[in-house]
């Protein structure tokens, strides 16, 4: 066992990763770099510590046009909370439900364009704005559907 550590110490291992890398480079689809180590182009990360896509000029409107879409998302959010009109059933119930969805799909495009940016708090809105109108349409959802102990109708009473 001996012989064979001494023989593996003392190989000339640059010698044979020379070799190899000639190898490879007769390979019809070989990679110039390979067998050079790491790329050695500099990395230079902003004042939060993390590498992000595109910095410049480019990427701070597309932050911002991030954070128009969160605020938006946030203000239909709200809106829905003070919403002018009676919901119980009815056309009006519809347009509620829509407005539901609504901050739901405004969520999902605010949370896919904050983790495109890698723009955690902006992410952290989305996903909040998600869970809210989700929970605004299983508000009137459920109830019309059987699942809640109490039953609502999607249309209303004619008059009698």
């Amino acid at each position: 066992m001996a012989g064979k550590e001494k023989d593996f110490k003392d190989r000339d291992w640059d010698r044979e990763m020379r070799e190899v890398d000639k190898l490879l480079a007769k390979l019809p689809d070989a990679d110039p770099s390979l067998g050079r180590g790491a790329p050695t182009i500099p990395r230079t990360y902003p004042a939060h510590g993390v590498p992000t896509p595109q910095e410049g000029p480019a990427a701070a409107g597309a932050r911002l046009t991030t954070w128009i879409r969160v605020g938006l998302g946030v203000a239909l959010g709200v809106g829905m909370v003070v919403w002018p009109y009676s919901h119980v059933c009815g056309l009006r119930l519809i347009f509620y439900t829509i407005g539901a969805g609504t901050v739901v799909v405004a969520g999902l495009w605010s949370g896919l364009s904050s983790w495109k940016r890698r723009m955690g708090f902006a992410h952290l809105l989305s996903l909040g704005l998600v869970i809210w109108g989700l929970a605004l349409a299983a508000g009137v959802v459920l109830p019309r559907i059987g699942y809640a102990n109490q039953t609502a109708t999607w249309f209303c009473p004619e008059p009698k």
